[in-house]
């Protein structure tokens, strides 16, 4: 099993990172699909939607969204907010989706470079290139690989609850690496997140390489201009000519 698979299916994930800032990603996601000029019933997926924040926003919006992620326990959690123009399922983004043809498939905060077969990381690409209209939109919301090197916290106590997440973060080679140590109910448990350093000129690569056409790249959830140096985000947006 990789380390994706089980981490992400804990409710020990989902109590890490309990903290997001909602208002930001709401925020975020109107001044996107207003930027993009996505009419409402525009069809959306959100690829490896976690608990479905965005999808259920996105939806509220007036889009017709699919939700998917490769955790079950995440998707048996967002069937709660079905609807007749919102729906979850199990999917892994490698493989193609089995959907109608899209407006806009957005992956979002960092859903992206876990995979250390880059064959793998083409296949992301194909999958989304393949689900959406000509014309239609691809949004990665990534990291930017300058700033994280030059910004990277090596060690970190983060508490939640009566939880006390140890945070050790490194470089190795082309990979960022949390390690993740925390004790609850006497028990010890350890989990890791191992995540590509991805080039901007690689996810170019893989984007052109599928017929994408690069658009622009934002910076951070502003959407002000990126720069390579300062940005905190790197967030691309490509087109399917």
């Amino acid at each position: 099993m990789e380390w994706f698979e089980s981490w992400f299916d804990t409710p020990y994930y989902h109590l890490l990172y309990s903290n997001r800032d909602y208002t930001e990603a709401e925020n975020f996601i109107t001044k996107l699909t207003a930027d993009l000029q996505l009419p409402p019933n525009s069809k959306i997926i959100d690829l490896a939607c976690g608990k479905g924040r965005h999808s259920v926003f996105l939806n509220k919006l007036g889009y017709d969204v699919l939700g998917l992620d490769l955790s079950r326990q995440s998707i048996e959690f967002d069937k709660q907010f079905e609807n007749q123009t919102l729906l979850f399922d199990v999917h892994d983004m490698r493989n193609p989706i089995d959907a109608d043809p899209m407006d806009a498939v957005f992956n979002l905060f960092t859903s992206f470079g876990y995979f250390d077969n880059k064959n793998d990381d083409k296949k992301v690409f194909q999958s989304v290139y393949d689900v959406l209209k000509p014309g239609g939109f691809f949004v990665l919301d990534y990291l930017n690989e300058e700033y994280v090197r030059k910004n990277i916290i090596p060690e970190s106590i983060i508490k939640r609850g009566d939880i006390e997440f140890k945070i050790c973060k490194k470089i190795e080679g082309r990979h960022i690496i949390k390690d993740i140590q925390f004790e609850d109910n006497g028990k010890s448990f350890h989990f890791f997140e191992k995540v590509k350093l991805h080039t901007l000129e690689a996810i170019n690569s893989y984007a052109a390489d599928c017929g994408f056409e690069k658009i622009k790249i934002w910076g951070d959830y502003q959407l002000n201009e990126f720069n390579k140096e300062t940005s905190v985000r790197c967030i691309n947006l490509f087109k399917k000519n």
